[in-house]
């Protein structure tokens, strides 16, 4: 008799474009690793018709899922500690850190591992239409899943910063003891800008670059000009190494698992 697989689907929203990971739990295997970039950025609504035809014409997404996972990745988000959060007060937290409209919808994770609750803006089109075709789901932000992963992977007594790379945007996080003491998410276009955000970081933080360990993730290689930079003004420069047994299936594409950090860090 035939084992019936237990599957689980994450799909990572961005206005650049879209990735989807579908996890085989009784086998351990990741089915399907699949990204979509978008020629410029969409609207909410563009990117809604991108992910209808994505997924109406793709029969790995016909199959049944026992969990599903929707991450957006935006700068729309800020991290405000348990003590003083108050779910009434979202849009007052949010308002300082980004530019949102008055018809925004606002949702929130708690990070346990931080004590802190990450206030955000999903989209409620994307949203209606992942439960209208697939029902029930989860849904987080991208930096809740960074700054857990990282968090639980930190040794108590050590010192680092972690930069991962998006297509225009990256999140700096420096951790010391085991604890986050600064994250932050800049936009750039240029290495010029990458590197200027990442060393003012360092200089608001008073940090040695000379010694400090960095280590890097996301849209990111060894020799390119980001890397390259990064490694001129910064001694210490490693890519994350996997923390997962996950193994990639047939159709998989072996890669930088650096590159998949967030999407391959969200099955729960």
């Amino acid at each position: 008799m035939k084992q019936n697989s237990i599957k689980a689907l994450s799909i990572q929203i961005r206005l650049s474009g879209l990735s989807f990971c579908i996890l085989n739990r009784t086998t351990n295997t990741i089915e399907l690793l699949k990204h979509v970039h978008l020629e410029k950025k969409a609207t909410p609504f563009e990117l809604l018709n991108d992910l209808k035809v994505i997924i109406e014409s793709n029969s790995d997404f016909e199959q049944a899922f026992d969990s599903i996972t929707c991450i957006y990745q935006n700068e729309l988000s800020c991290l405000v500690p348990e003590a003083i959060f108050d779910e009434k007060n979202l849009a007052d937290y949010l308002k300082f850190n980004a530019k949102i409209l008055q018809t925004d919808f606002i949702s929130f994770d708690r990070l346990p591992t931080n004590k802190s609750v990450n206030i955000y803006v999903p989209l409620v089109n994307i949203n209606n239409y992942i439960f209208d075709t697939f029902g029930s789901f989860v849904y987080k932000h991208s930096s809740t899943i960074l700054i857990e992963t990282l968090l639980q992977l930190a040794e108590s007594n050590e010192e680092q910063m972690h930069i991962n790379v998006n297509s225009s945007t990256f999140e700096v996080l420096y951790i010391k003891d085991g604890k986050l003491r600064f994250y932050n998410t800049f936009e750039y276009h240029t290495k010029e800008d990458f590197i200027y955000y990442i060393l003012f970081s360092i200089e608001q933080l008073k940090l040695n670059p000379e010694m400090l360990k960095t280590v890097i993730s996301g849209q990111i290689e060894n020799g390119d000009d980001y890397y390259n930079i990064l490694y001129k003004y910064i001694r210490f420069v490693d890519f994350l190494k996997p923390h997962h047994n996950y193994i990639n299936g047939a159709n998989v594409e072996s890669g930088s698992d650096h590159n998949n950090l967030i999407i391959l860090n969200s099955f729960s």
